[in-house]
């Protein structure tokens, strides 16, 4: 898309890092801040390994993922759980196994709640098998009681969470449907999410609760969302938001989501996803969620592509003062029997073989890099 040489010259000084000017409708704006929470979601890094995968770092030596990742910048791990998956990945036992890893390499940690046995997204939330009959009331002890078990497991192994998200891109809610938003009303949403940041601080008061949505790609959406939870009296402690450029617009766009949500809410923002491409080929049989040569305008789907594209949102990300950038299943490169679909592990392949920072033979793009 052409654009206008005033856009032209915002997006210039976002991607070198200098001060944005106003435009009209604009954030308030926001002074550039530090990028304390750096991190990657290595939720599927288990299933990889225990699959044999290998992993090598830029110079080309064999090492361990979570090492190579913290020598790119990473200082925070991020992990997903699912109530009772069929495949046993993700699950309470496993997501504790992967906390004592991630501590051990002195990252911090960020768990992720779908509140369901498979994917929760904008376009699903599905209830866990187990919580399928349940009503809104038994819901609210539901999430709460999860909840508390699963930060109390991994506060008494001495690996508590330092943020929970309670919920993962619930747009529209999360449980449905007795969670799902509908005619705009928060009500039962509101209710699940008190439920979880109350866990959440009575099993450490200090564990910072995240509510995340993928509504980075419009102001609009964004305030409708979160002026819904906040009118309801829900309290939380960061505002986390997905950004994937194909879907969600342009760093411009992203500037001001960020700025607008930062200013209103008055609560740090971080980018809980965000990934791009390194090729436009595919490693299996599975369709890749991103296609294209350059899905982005100005990005190939390449090494020095994938790179600039990370590079870039972290540069706007910091200039509208987030505090953190997540990239989204960076070690998910191309293993056989590390399906997408947790009920068909083995028989399904990987949607994300050309979104990983590691290429098919498990060599890392030396070119990613997380930065303060």
């Amino acid at each position: 898309m052409r654009r206008s040489p005033r856009l032209a010259a915002l997006l210039g000084v976002l991607l070198l890092g200098a001060a944005a000017p106003a435009l009209t409708p604009a954030a308030p704006a926001s002074a550039a801040t530090t990028l304390t929470m750096r991190g990657a979601d290595v939720s599927s890094l288990r299933r990889s390994v225990d699959l044999g995968a290998k992993y090598y770092n830029a110079a080309g030596a064999q090492a361990d993922p979570l090492d190579i990742l913290k020598s790119a910048g990473v200082n925070y791990a991020r992990l997903r759980i699912w109530n009772n998956p069929a495949s046993g990945y993700n699950n309470l036992a496993k997501v504790l196994l992967d906390a004592q890893k991630v501590k051990s390499k002195g990252l911090a940690l960020m768990v992720d709640f779908h509140y369901s046995d498979t994917w929760a997204d904008p376009g699903k939330q599905y209830k866990p098998a187990a919580w399928a009959s349940h009503n809104i009331s038994t819901l609210q002890s539901d999430v709460y009681n999860y909840t508390y078990q699963v930060c109390t497991a991994l506060r008494n192994q001495g690996t508590t969470p330092d943020s929970i998200q309670i919920g993962n891109e619930i747009n529209v809610g999360m449980l449905w449907n007795d969670g799902k938003v509908v005619n705009n009303d928060f009500t039962n949403l509101s209710l699940l999410l008190k439920a979880g940041y109350n866990a959440v601080k009575a099993c450490n008061s200090g564990t910072k609760v995240i509510i995340h949505t993928a509504n980075a790609d419009n102001v609009d959406h964004a305030r409708w969302f979160y002026d819904g939870i906040k009118a309801k009296g829900v309290t939380w402690d960061i505002t986390g938001l997905s950004y994937y450029c194909m879907w969600h617009g342009d760093l411009a766009n992203l500037y001001y989501v960020i700025g607008d949500t930062k200013s209103r809410y008055g609560k740090p923002v971080v980018l809980a996803e965000t990934a791009y491409p390194f090729t436009a080929a595919n490693a299996d049989s599975e369709a890749n969620s991103v296609n294209g040569s350059a899905p982005c305008s100005g990005y190939p789907a390449t090494w020095a592509g994938q790179a600039t594209n990370f590079t870039h949102v972290q540069n706007t990300a910091r200039n509208a003062g987030a505090i953190g950038v997540f990239y989204w299943e960076p070690t998910w490169y191309a293993v056989p029997g590390n399906g997408w679909d947790p009920a068909n592990i083995n028989g399904t392949g990987n949607q994300w073989d050309n979104m990983a920072i590691f290429n098919w033979t498990g060599q890392v793009n030396p070119n990613v890099v997380w930065t303060p």
